[in-house]
């Protein structure tokens, strides 16, 4: 805030001036200088001067005062630090921190005209001034030439030496200067505080001074006497050969596996460096996902928000919303063979690419989608083989089981480095006990007594067997052996082996870890135990074609899902041996699933491009949803997944695409909330939802027996 100001002389008049000598005066008469304009502008006060924007204020506000405190802490400083004390053995805060703060600092040549310093220079000058006069002293007979200046110089000293004359009559004889040097001279030593500061002293506090000591025990001592011959020392070089030897030896042991890392090393830097494109990959790809994510901006609003409003006019039926569709250029002539959502990433699901027309066998492809991204899958590995089957492990998500048309099975690991990502981390060969048929199904297992990893596999060969992961290779176990009439026991001859049962499905019971099934091509389904490997536990009739899957309700320990290319969907109490509901699709049946927020209710796709949505809490003779879901007749459905979170489903076909449809609210029903009560909610009650249904069928075998 702008105040006016005064500006005012603080020396008296005249303090600042000095007595001009007479030969000053004469030279500023012959110059023609007036002194008298000038002093009377200095005499004379200054204006106030103020702005025309002056903000007015009145006398209270000008009068208010503005208290600022100043310290010498400085804001800067640290006041955490804490250091180690080897006394305490832990780490102590310090209580004092240097607060001083040095802000300018400049090493100059300049030195001030009172030092020590200065005179001894000036000293050192009037020496040298000394030696050449002494030496035009000592030649008089040179002639020096008139020069107007000396004559000057001469006039000025003259009269400096008046001056001195008539001080010396004031002052006396005794105190008068040798000469007018020394007069200057003492005249320059009076002056004081020439840079115009001031000192001042501030008494702190000083921590005082502290010893420490301390006293420790002396270590322990012992008396050791020995005598020293002459093969004592022999046995001791032998000893210290001896152990050079050995150092020599695990130092080259371990300049050798360096080299070869630093081999491997070099290899993976030459690698990264050839690929220029790697260093940008993870940025494209949230790129391409935001591409993406505003292209399809419409079916992600579906995805989220859309709910069919027509089912309120809908009792007992839903519709399937499509939503995306995943391709990949590479795989067009491939079918579906394997779908498998990731249990960590809900978003990711696995697809297996491969044929099932056997006269046209080739290559095949593991791809992994997001439905962040649905133009390009997020992983991608080839294979010499088809795919016939896949499976996640359900904790570590990074591991992906597989199962080919040539018999061997094989593990990718999704984390492993770009160099070999291509190849799998684990295979079967021929010497470590590969089927010899097509793997139809694949299934992770817990882990066992030692924490290993392991899976199983069914393949047409009618062998289930166990496979193990250590270190870096599969060791496979067999579990069970199929035939046509029953499990083979192991220690059977070769000669006496009947004909053998094509396995082409299995599942393991959620609860009971032992408990399995097999489906087989000749439509059985035998009830095994991992305990018993030459018997099965039960044998159901089920269908008249090939078993093509095989399901465990996930909330109901006791029922399970079976379909077939006889046409027929049907559901089981494994303690009954005939079917409790049988649904008849009028086409061949490729999978079936059960969904994973209700007991009663599971999907199917059959090869004339439907999908059937079942609900038997709703309705217990027919599909709620029957939808063709296909643009062009012959294709043919092959496989389909619930997702574990969201209403969603993902169906492959024998094209190669594979489409995600959104389930109608009717499809997904839950019981409608009563005034004052509150609906249970939970797999108790799922699994009673079941339980209901099933005993309306029981009853009627309990009055007839």
């Amino acid at each position: 805030m702008p105040v006016p100001t005064t500006v005012k002389s603080k020396k008296p008049p005249g303090a600042g001036l000095k007595v001009a000598k007479p030969a000053s005066k004469k030279k500023d008469e012959e110059e023609g200088v007036d002194q008298g304009d000038g002093w009377d502008e200095w005499a004379q006060g200054k204006a106030l001067i103020k702005p025309p924007d002056q903000l007015e204020l009145t006398e209270e506000e000008l009068k208010e005062e503005f208290t600022k405190i100043l310290t010498a802490n400085n804001p800067h400083a640290p006041q955490n630090i804490a250091r180690y004390s080897f006394k305490e053995r832990s780490y102590k805060p310090i209580s004092s921190v240097d607060q001083m703060a040095v802000h300018f600092v400049l090493e100059g040549n300049l030195i001030h005209v009172d030092s020590e310093e200065a005179r001894r220079q000036r000293a050192r000058q009037d020496q040298t001034d000394e030696k050449p006069a002494a030496e035009a002293e000592a030649e008089p007979d040179e002639e020096i030439p008139e020069n107007p200046v000396i004559e000057e110089t001469s006039e000025i000293v003259d009269a400096a030496a008046a001056e001195d004359a008539e001080e010396a009559e004031v002052l006396g004889e005794e105190e008068r200067p040798d000469s007018v040097e020394a007069q200057i001279g003492k005249k320059e030593q009076k002056v004081t505080n020439q840079f115009n500061f001031s000192e001042r002293a501030s008494q702190t506090l000083n921590n005082p001074l502290r010893e420490r000591s301390c006293q420790t025990e002396p270590p322990p001592r012992c008396n050791f006497s020995a005598t020293a011959n002459q093969w004592v020392i022999y046995d001791a070089y032998l000893e210290e050969l001896e152990k050079q030897e050995k150092n020599k030896d695990k130092q080259k042991t371990v300049s050798a596996k360096k080299e070869e890392d630093k081999l491997k090393k070099n290899k993976m830097v030459t690698e990264t460096q050839s690929d220029d494109v790697t260093k940008v990959v993870k940025v494209v790809k949230i790129f391409e996902r935001m591409v993406n994510q505003n292209t399809f901006d419409d079916i992600a609003q579906d995805f989220k928000y859309f709910e069919d409003a027509s089912d309120e006019f809908r009792e007992q039926e839903g519709t399937l919303l499509p939503l995306w569709k995943f391709q990949y250029d590479k795989a067009k002539r491939l079918s579906v063979t394997a779908l498998c959502w990731n249990k960590s990433y809900q978003d990711l699901f696995a697809v297996g690419m491969g044929s099932y027309d056997f006269s046209k066998q080739g290559h095949g492809m593991l791809l992994l989608y997001t439905l962040k991204n649905s133009t390009c899958p997020e992983f991608v590995y080839p294979t010499s083989s088809g795919i016939m089957c896949l499976h996640i492990h359900d904790r570590l998500s990074h591991l992906v089981a597989v199962g080919f048309y040539d018999g061997c099975v094989a593990v990718f690991d999704l984390k492993a480095e770009e160099g070999g990502a291509a190849q799998p981390a684990f295979k079967s060969t021929a010497k470590a006990g590969k089927h010899t048929d097509p793997v139809w199904q694949v299934r992770w297992q817990n882990d066992d007594m030692d924490n290993n990893h392991n899976f199983y596999s069914i393949s047409s060969d009618g062998r289930v067997v166990s496979w193990t992961l250590i270190k870096n290779e599969l060791v496979f176990s067999d579990v069970i052996k199929l035939s046509l009439e029953g499990a083979l026991p192991e220690c059977l001859e070769v000669v006496e082996q009947p004909s053998v049962a094509c396995g082409t499905s299995f599942d393991f019971h959620p609860k009971i870890d032992f408990l399995f099934l097999v489906g087989t091509e000749e439509g059985k389904i035998h009830k095994c135990s991992k305990a018993y490997s030459s018997q099965f536990l039960e044998t159901y009739q089920a269908h008249n074609m090939a078993v093509d899957a095989v399901k465990w309700n996930q909330f109901h320990p006791k029922v399970f899902l079976s379909c077939s290319s006889d046409w027929t969907v049907k559901i089981w109490d494994h303690t009954i041996r005939t079917p409790m509901f049988t649904f008849d699709l009028n086409s061949a049946v490729g999978d079936v699933a059960w969904s994973p927020y209700s007991s009663t209710v599971f999907a199917a796709v059959t090869t004339d491009g439907k999908v059937h949505v079942f609900d038997l809490s709703i309705n217990k003779y027919e599909a709620i949803c029957q939808q063709p879901v296909v643009a062009k007749k012959k294709t043919k459905l092959t496989h389909i997944e619930f997702n574990p979170i969201h209403p969603i489903i993902v169906v492959g076909d024998d094209r190669g695409y594979v489409t995600c449809f959104k389930l109608s609210p009717n499809l997904r029903k839950k019981p409608k909330e009563k005034k004052g009560q509150e609906v249970a909610k939970g797999p108790e009650v799922e699994e009673a939802k079941m339980e209901k249904l099933l005993s309306l069928l029981r009853e009627p075998d309990y009055n007839s027996a």
